[in-house]
């Protein structure tokens, strides 16, 4: 489909917000490295001179957000006055302008703050586009041409795995069964995995509670965390297969705790519990080592998965090409949005790497769902192998929350990306002035917030 027409959508206004939730009290996301996450997020609201507005985030873990907020304002050059039309119709070559202006690429580029500020505009864009079309960004993706959504994407650094030629040929070849496939996510959504049961901070009574609980609204995958010590690894992760049974699948995590060494020795001695990958066993940046631990593990069956904190598709292409990810995790909110995350599945399909989006964030699980149905309908056009990963936090403060039932994401249905909060929520979870922050501060439950976070508006 063709850029909308420009009438009515030059910007005029771009709302930047430090939203963040108090997750820390009850352990909700610790792991061995995060052990007191305040699942967090810096939330972009474009408006058009028409009043169409665009909303999107980037997800972050608390200390920290303001930093990315006062980057994305940084930004705004780039879209305060330009039409949102022109933007959607050289797409790429915004794209390539926004992570790479010639002064503020010295702290990237194209990695860390600058391109999670990036991903957090990017995303309220495509928002903004789907919601102009009328249509849920996974249907707005399936319902491009070839070429079109090959247009989106900057494919500099990565044309000696795939050119646009390369990917507008692979889209084409998947167009066969692409309605019906479409029309078997409508009825039937996509199969996913739960790590609720698995954090770190949870006790053992918490941990069989919530097993029983996934088991009878169907889950037959579980994910528990892992790296902080062994005897304990070994004995949660016991119990977890003990409560689901051999019957079904357990996987774990170690958010980049361990050596390469050391990942090794610790997954070979959890090994007789059968988890299917080890997650994040070391440094993200670390392809060769990731490549090392996944030969190493093979003769045991287990796969490694990894890529929530790939810094952009550069690292993705090296990962995919040296064999050190069986299971590619992209984060809807890390890359540089959409338009990088489209290259990286194109990649990982013409590579044969299974894609299993990583979901373990404020509405990282409203985003990924889009990108894994468009997945389904137009490039990998099977679940085999795939899942979405599922936590059940912050969707009560979606206007458009996922919706899993019977273990399946069911397909989102309202126009854009699903990343609309709550008008209630920015007001009592805004940081540090929401009503609710204001009382925590007050009654001495959270520090006093620094200077640059009272910068905060």
């Amino acid at each position: 489909m063709p850029a909308p027409n420009r009438d009515g959508l030059k910007i005029v206004d771009v709302d930047v917000k430090d939203v963040r939730f108090p997750t820390s009290l009850g352990g909700h996301g610790s792991d061995a490295v995060h052990t007191d996450p305040d699942y967090s997020c810096a939330y972009v609201i474009i408006t058009t001179e028409s009043g169409k507005r665009g909303y999107g985030l980037t997800f972050t873990c608390g200390r920290g957000t303001e930093i990315i907020v006062f980057t994305i304002r940084s930004f705004k050059r780039f879209l305060l006055g330009k039409n949102a039309s022109d933007i959607f119709a050289d797409f790429a070559g915004f794209w390539r302008a926004i992570t790479n202006e010639s002064q503020m690429r010295w702290i990237g580029p194209e990695k860390g703050v600058t391109h999670l500020a990036v991903a957090a505009i990017v995303n309220s864009l495509w928002d903004l586009w789907a919601r102009i079309e009328n249509k849920p960004l996974w249907r707005l993706l399936s319902d491009m041409d070839p070429v079109e959504l090959v247009s989106t994407i900057d494919f500099r650094y990565i044309t000696d795995v795939i050119t646009p030629e390369d990917a507008v040929e692979l889209l084409r070849s998947k167009q066969a069964g692409k309605e019906e496939r479409i029309e078997f996510l409508l009825e039937n959504g996509y199969p996913c995995y739960t790590t609720q049961v698995g954090w770190l901070g949870y006790s053992d009574e918490l941990v069989e509670e919530l097993c029983d609980k996934y088991l009878k609204l169907g889950f037959t995958y579980f994910k528990v965390k892992v790296g902080r010590n062994f005897e304990d690894d070994y004995r949660r992760c016991s119990a977890v297969r003990r409560y689901i049974g051999d019957e079904n699948v357990l996987m774990v995590d170690a958010n980049q705790a361990w050596s390469v060494g050391q990942a090794i020795e610790w997954m070979k001695k959890l090994a007789p519990l059968k988890p299917m990958w080890i997650e994040e066993p070391t440094s993200p940046d670390d392809v060769l080592g990731h490549a090392t631990i996944s030969e190493a593990l093979k003769p045991y069956g287990i796969g490694v998965a990894t890529g929530e904190m790939c810094a952009n598709r550069v690292l993705f292409k090296q990962f995919l090409q040296s064999g050190g990810m069986q299971y590619c995790q992209i984060d809807a909110a890390r890359i540089g949005g959409v338009n990088e995350i489209l290259a990286v599945y194109l990649m990982a399909e013409k590579l044969r790497v299974k894609v299993c989006p990583h979901a373990g964030g404020v509405g990282l699980c409203e985003m990924v769902q889009h990108l894994q149905f468009w997945d389904y309908a137009s490039v990998s056009c099977t679940m085999e192998d795939r899942l979405i990963e599922y936590i059940d936090q912050q969707h009560e403060h979606f206007i458009d929350p996922c919706v899993v039932e019977n273990a399946k994401y069911l397909a989102p249905q309202l126009p854009g990306y699903s990343t609309q909060f709550l008008q209630e929520t920015l007001e009592k979870y805004t940081y540090p002035r929401g009503t609710e922050w204001e009382k925590m501060i007050k009654e001495g439950i959270f520090p006093q917030p620094d200077e640059t976070e009272w910068a905060n508006p």
